[in-house]
């Protein structure tokens, strides 16, 4: 084994084939490492897969928080969404994420903020949920 290997080992490294972690030691049954930065990989990896058709303005996953561009999908010109997500727990429960749904449509003055639908955002929020108990059982093997 080579110095740097060691190192690694030792030190452990700051992303890798289980995603982030600040330490070299096993991971928890919730996605985390002891020593692992505060929020789950699981719900971390789903919500960039569930969000990956609108473009990523900021994603912090030291803080949990991804941040999305206006998107405007081509079927509804004129109409534009953004999409705040927030998660808020180590571990992989159904109250572990938040997000917030903005919506503006194209007025003559420009664009005008609009009212979402109040399930939205439950809707997006159930969706990360289902994608991220998608990738828990698929390490799990079952």
């Amino acid at each position: 084994m080579s110095a740097a290997d060691a190192r690694k080992i030792k030190n452990g490294r700051l992303t890798g084939d289980d995603g982030l972690i600040v330490s070299g030691e096993r991971k928890d049954s919730d996605g985390g490492a002891p020593g692992a930065i505060g929020v789950n990989i699981f719900l971390w990896r789903a919500t960039l897969d569930t969000l990956s058709f609108m473009p990523i303005a900021s994603a912090d996953p030291f803080g949990g928080v991804i941040l999305t561009d206006w998107y405007e999908d081509p079927k509804t010109p004129g109409e534009r969404f953004k999409v705040n997500a927030v998660i808020l727990d180590k571990t992989l429960r159904a109250d572990g994420i938040k997000v917030s749904v903005f919506k503006q449509k194209m007025e003559k003055s420009g664009w005008r903020d609009q009212k979402v639908k109040d399930n939205l955002g439950r809707s997006m929020e159930d969706a990360i949920l289902t994608r991220a108990r998608e990738l828990r059982l698929k390490q799990l093997g079952k």
